[in-house]
């Protein structure tokens, strides 16, 4: 059985997996070893700490509920529609997956900044988006967005269609057939993208500070925090550092189904 279930899993494959998984994992270990463990109360419950973390928490679960409501009707119409300009709208979706972040803040402040394509129409309405906490969620969610729909376009491809041809000769109408078949089929693949989703949002850091800037209670997320930590206390810098690494493993290891990654 053994012999089996590791036939496609050379030995040669182990050192140079230890080796990755070192990589990964001992940058981010080193990282206690710079700790002054006894100022480590004081450094994480000081008042711009629990701020940034609050506002950093408020906004990426904020972006994650956006990035379900785009990103559930966009990833199903790539898996499921045959229009030919779908191979267009599937590169220009990934977009923000390579390009770098502060590239997706300038496209942002293009278009919703005060001198950017809708943003001077808002503001003629009395609505301002640019330097906002609204900023901060609208940069997190576009460079999240890619990660939910490219985890359920997937799940959806996987889960094909059978049992919705199946709801639909019974007499289901297609949105009851998202809602009651297609929908709990992937919920794990669902499940996974928005986990992937929100914890690509707590770490946002170049769209945030070009769009939304660094002010303190409302755009400076916990990334942008260290950022200005590293130059003036590398000590506190470190502290919140793990602050945010230990946020992140409890969202991605405690958050998700299991099996869902």
């Amino acid at each position: 059985m053994s012999r089996t279930r590791h036939v496609g899993l050379p030995r040669w494959l182990l050192a140079p997996a230890l080796l990755a998984g070192l990589f990964v994992v001992l940058p981010v270990a080193s990282m206690t070893t710079r700790i002054d463990w006894g100022e480590l109360p004081s450094l994480v419950t000081s008042e711009a700490a629990r701020s940034a973390l609050v506002l950093s928490l408020r906004t990426s679960t904020a972006s994650t509920v956006l990035c379900l409501l785009l990103g559930i009707p966009l990833a199903t119409v790539l898996a499921r529609s045959e229009a030919r300009w779908l191979g267009v709208l599937r590169s220009l979706v990934l977009l923000p997956l390579v390009l770098p972040p502060v590239v997706g803040g300038i496209a942002l402040l293009s278009a919703f900044g005060r001198q950017g394509l809708l943003g001077a129409e808002l503001e003629a309405l009395g609505v301002r988006i640019a330097f906002t906490s609204v900023a901060v969620v609208l940069a997190q969610t576009f460079v999240s967005l890619p990660f939910l729909v490219v985890s359920l376009e997937g799940a959806l491809r996987t889960a094909g269609e059978r049992y919705d041809v199946v709801a639909a000769s019974l007499g289901a109408r297609p949105t009851t057939v998202l809602r009651r078949v297609t929908l709990p089929l992937v919920l794990p693949g669902l499940a996974s993208g928005a986990v992937l989703a929100f914890a690509r949002s707590l770490g946002e850091f170049g769209a945030t500070i070009t769009f939304a800037g660094s002010l303190e209670g409302t755009t400076r997320t916990l990334p942008l925090l260290i950022y200005n930590l590293r130059v003036t206390d590398a000590d506190a810098a470190v502290a919140m550092s793990l602050v945010l690494v230990v946020v992140a493993v409890l969202v991605i290891g405690l958050v998700r189904p299991k099996g869902a990654l």
